[in-house]
């Protein structure tokens, strides 16, 4: 491979394909003022940390040297002359200038992380370092030295200022190189200030530096490298020393900023002020381990981290006011801009402010979505749907209508697809199920928004009526409720209320706002990083990683390799003690990929220390640290000790049932895709020995006959008696050749590729039959949604399969019997009975409404009159009259008493229940007395509520008891407010 080839490779998010060591090697270099675009290669030498300190050697020698440089090594070709000389400040550019240098200083070039992190204590990817946490942790041995990264962020603390600041976005990326122990602050100091003044060409004059005030070693190498004194600034705490939480790895930093005004001098320096400065690239150096006491203990393993915002970096190189400005974003920002039919730059300030929202928010959805989140009321979901919907809400603002159909966020989408393609080539792959995702999300809220304007109609009614002779005013609150839960922009509810003579209350607004923005920036703002002290922990990070041979053999003769009770190291355990075994090689699969691990036995011969054998049933199988197998399960008899050599075996009838479960699940995906499309993907799975339970991302509940289809595909598959093959591959060829993969699921450089030729393939680690006829049958038992945009499908195959069979076989033919028909005749007998029921049940309604009726003629001269006028008050107790009976005598003893008349009823309908309801004739109503608030206040006193139209109102109660005490409290308010009213 050519070097120019590199950035292809990354774009496609392959690793680089190296040359022979011996090809010769070239160093990109700045000499006399002339940029000579000599690159060194990618010798293999890069990823061999044996090399490392001798390869670094050479080039420092060949950078320092007097001697001329090649220009062109004699076997490669040069660049094309646009993008060696016109496009080295556009965002790809940067992307890959930066990487081709730090992977040419021995670093690992690796793909970005999903946005959805392998990490718990993080809703979403926020840093370029949270792949590599568990390596800083020392949790997770590493397999490189140093690495590069251009990694996908997203934060949404500060959402409020996106638009408003020249630097604050939603979703971003951030280039990053990292050492695992390997160099530190000299070299990470001296190639950061060698990339951005040589690589980048960025004015050294330009550039200061900031510094922890007690790292004076930094702020000297620093100044060794060519920055003045004057332009080195030490901070706080506060600024410039990194801490990942209370406990753990942390360190100084430092950073470096770029001078938009050098012309303000050096007095009075802030560096802080964003009208001058822009930090654009941080180096942390992880040094220290902070103890609870707050005490700080030198690492071992001293650590680089660093990050340097690409989006900022092309805001500098492009010689653009903002980040939005950039190549990045800016072609969203025209596309909206024509979609609403403005110029961008003739708007005023707010419109600009609009449409950088809209530019930043799409790239952050559409990442997101492509990431497998699905707009939902929860979680990461909630994220994306509140950026859509911020999108939608600012794209009205704008005037923008959409198409045809309605929709504008497609053709938004479309621009942020064919921009990220050179960086994440699965975006496009993605991109039928990202259009059809937004639009569902953009027709639910723009019904929502509908929704709100008809409330806005009614607030504004409201405040005009309630007004006395000052302006009518909206309140905040209410306005703040029409932009959080409608989505309504205040600017329109502003815009729309001063056109009816209201004003908002934008204090009140303001201080809504505020306590959202607090509750927002309180939640998953930081990476949590904790090395970790308890002593299980420590046992677990000392042991080796445990071999597994569960693919080969069900049996192994294993050694105990340590042993916890209770969370709690310990050097033996008993007979009832609830242990977690950790061997040196196991058959059995720990719990992974959605696969359950597996059930066993463990036991071994005498111990010095027991009488007997050990016997330990295994009743789960979790991973910890990567490789390390935790084996949970009950001594049943004997001693274990740790050093003990034990015999381990599966349960081979529940491996079976599991392997079984697997396979079918990957015929299941495949037959999803073939029936509804490729675009489906999968969003979770649980594959356990009884069942299968898929999730995919689909937008609407299957129909019987396309649930058919998939069950009598997979039942083809399975009669075909397909052989399985599993290879493993490298992940890029693993991905050329068509292998699915899970969203979100991390791997390796190698991965296990498992095939049903013809059928399916995917990467997976799971346990699978050897043929497709061992599966034996397949059933869908369910299908339903469990969130928006996902549904999911449970199913049984194998030993399952045959156990539902049978057992459903059973409840038919119990069934025929009951109802003494064939198995054919049951649906029959079935639809005949349920027909004779509902006329029964119409029956019996009616004789309640008759007795019903009855009853109520017998009561109807206990009415009151009030006075000499002619309003009639009746409140009676029914006894255990049901609720829908109730109904019907009040509306009786209602015509019956005529108008003006109030009627108010109780009763027992069951055990622990009160029934109450109000019925109020027309003239009752214009006095201004309501039903349904009447009604609901007296149930209160039953320990209930209710409610309903002016005229006719239900409620209920859980206290039987007080139903008299609330009857006479009904009459004794009526008769109050009446007379009154009346007097």
């Amino acid at each position: 491979m050519e070097p120019w080839s590199v950035a292809n490779s990354f774009q496609a998010r392959k690793p680089i394909l190296l040359p022979a060591p011996s090809a010769p090697r070239f160093i990109k270099r700045k000499t006399a003022g002339y940029r000579f675009h000599t690159f060194l290669h990618l010798d293999a030498w890069i990823h061999d940390s044996s090399n490392l300190k001798e390869s670094r050697k050479e080039i420092f020698a060949i950078k320092n040297s007097t001697a001329s440089v090649p220009l062109e090594p004699l076997n490669r070709k040069p660049p094309p002359q646009d993008e060696a000389e016109n496009d080295l400040a556009s965002g790809d550019a940067i992307r890959r200038r930066f990487l081709e240098f730090y992977a040419a200083r021995g670093h690992k070039v690796l793909p970005s992380a999903s946005l959805v992190p392998d990490d718990p204590t993080v809703l979403l990817t926020i840093a370029g370092m949270l792949q590599f946490k568990s390596i800083f942790l020392g949790k997770a041995p590493r397999k490189f030295a140093c690495a590069t990264t251009a990694q996908r962020c997203i934060r949404t603390n500060d959402v409020e200022n996106v638009g408003k600041t020249a630097r604050h976005q939603t979703f971003f990326e951030m280039l990053g190189n990292f050492s695992f122990g390997d160099y530190f602050k000299k070299e990470a100091i001296t190639w950061a200030w060698e990339l951005t003044t040589i690589e980048f060409n960025l004015p050294p004059e330009r550039l200061w530096i900031s510094v922890f005030e007690d790292d004076d070693e930094a702020a000297s190498i620093w100044h060794e490298v060519g920055v003045p004194l004057e332009r080195i600034k030490k901070l706080g705490e506060e600024d410039n020393f990194w801490t990942s939480g209370i406990t753990g790895p942390c360190g100084p930093c430092s950073e470096i900023y770029y001078d938009f005004h050098p012309e303000r001098g050096y007095a009075n320096v802030d560096l802080g002020d964003d009208s001058r400065f822009i930090e654009f690239y941080n180096l942390v150096f992880m040094q220290y381990n902070k103890l609870e006491d707050g005490s700080l203990v030198p690492l071992q393993m001293k650590n680089i981290d660093t990050g340097m915002g690409l989006e900022r970096l092309a805001r500098i190189l492009q010689k653009v006011p903002n980040n939005y400005e950039t190549d990045l974003i800016y072609p969203i920002i025209e596309k909206a801009s024509k979609l609403a039919g403005i110029s961008y730059a003739k708007s005023d300030d707010r419109t600009k402010t609009n449409l950088k929202i809209v530019g930043d928010h799409m790239r952050a959805v559409v990442y997101l979505i492509s990431d497998g989140v699905i707009p939902s009321n929860i979680g990461r979901g909630y994220v994306v749907r509140r950026l859509i919907r911020r999108v939608i809400r600012t794209g009205r603002l704008l005037g923008i209508k959409g198409n045809a159909e309605g929709y504008f966020l497609p053709e938004l989408a479309e621009e942020v697809i064919n921009l990220c393609t050179q960086i994440e080539p699965d975006v496009k792959t993605q991109r039928a199920r990202i259009l059809e995702e937004l639009k569902r999300e953009e027709y639910r809220f723009v019904q929502t928004l509908e929704r709100g304007e008809k409330l806005l109609d009614q607030l504004l009614t409201q405040a005009l009526q309630s007004s006395s002779d000052a302006k009518p005013c909206l309140s905040g609150k209410d306005a703040f409720i029409l932009y959080d839960t409608y989505g309504f922009p205040v600017e329109l509810t502003k815009e729309v209320a001063e056109e009816q003579g209201v004003s908002v209350d934008m204090i009140e607004f303001d201080h809504e706002m505020e306590n959202q923005r607090r509750q927002s920036q309180a939640a998953h703002n930081v990476v949590k990083l904790s090395a970790g002290s308890s002593r299980s922990e420590e046992l677990i990070h000392s042991t080796s990683k445990t071999e597994f041979i569960g693919y080969e053999s069900l049996f192994a003769r294993a050694v105990v390799r340590g042993l916890l009770v209770e969370g709690d190291p310990v050097e033996q355990a008993t007979k009832g003690s609830n242990v977690e075994i950790l061997l040196n090689r196991t058959p059995f699969y720990a719990e992974s990929g959605g696969q359950v691990g597996d059930h066993g036995l463990i036991f071994g011969p005498v111990s010095e220390e027991s009488e007997g054998n050990v016997k330990i049933e295994i009743k789960d199988v979790q991973k910890s640290n990567g490789d390390i197998f935790i084996h949970k399960g009950v001594i049943e008899e004997g001693t274990l000790v740790v050093g003990t050599e034990v015999d381990a075996a599966v349960d081979v009838n529940l491996r079976q049932r599991a392997k079984v479960h697997h396979t079918a699940t990957h015929l299941l995906q495949a037959a999803l895709r073939s029936v509804l499309g490729p675009e489906t993907s999968q969003a979770g799975s649980l594959v356990t020995f009884d069942r299968l339970r898929f999730d995919f991302n689909y937008h609407r509940p299957l129909m019987e006959e396309e649930l058919c289809e998939i069950e009598r595909l997979i039942n083809k598959w399975i009669g075909d008696s397909t052989d399985l093959q599993t290879k493993l591959m490298s992940l890029v060829d693993a991905k050329r050749a068509g292998a699915l993969a899970m969203f979100g699921e991390k791997y390796g450089e190698e991965v296990r590729v498992v095939e049903v030729p013809g059928v399916s393939m995917e990467l997976c680690g799971g346990t699978h039959v050897n043929n497709t006829s061992e599966i034996r049958g397949f059933r869908i038992i369910s299908e339903q949604g469990i969130a928006s945009g996902v549904r999911r499908i449970e199913a049984v195959a194998g030993e399952a399969f045959i156990e539902y069979v049978s057992a459903r076989d059973s409840y038919m033919k119990h069934l025929c019997s009951t109802l003494k028909v064939k198995a054919e005749e049951v649906t029959a007998r079935v639809e005949t009975l349920l027909e004779e029921l509902k006329v029964a049940k119409n029956e019996l309604s009616a004789a309640r409404a008759k007795a019903a009726i009855y009853k109520a003629s017998a009561v109807v001269n206990k009415a009151v009159t009030i006075g000499s006028s002619e309003i009639k008050i009746l409140v009676e107790n029914m006894d255990d009259m049901d609720a829908d009976s109730l109904k019907r005598a009040a509306e009786y003893l209602l015509d019956s008493l005529q108008d003006p008349a109030a009627v108010v009823l109780g009763s027992y309908p069951g055990e622990g229940k009160v029934s109450l309801v109000a019925a109020f004739s027309p003239g009752i109503v214009d006095m201004g007395i309501q039903a349904g608030k009447f009604i609901g206040n007296i149930a209160r006193l039953c320990g209930g509520g209710g409610g309903g139209r002016p005229n006719l109102a239900q409620a209920g109660g859980r206290i039987p008891e007080n139903l008299p005490s609330a009857l006479k409290e009904a009459q004794a308010q009526l008769l109050a407010i009446l007379t009154e009213r009346v007097s």
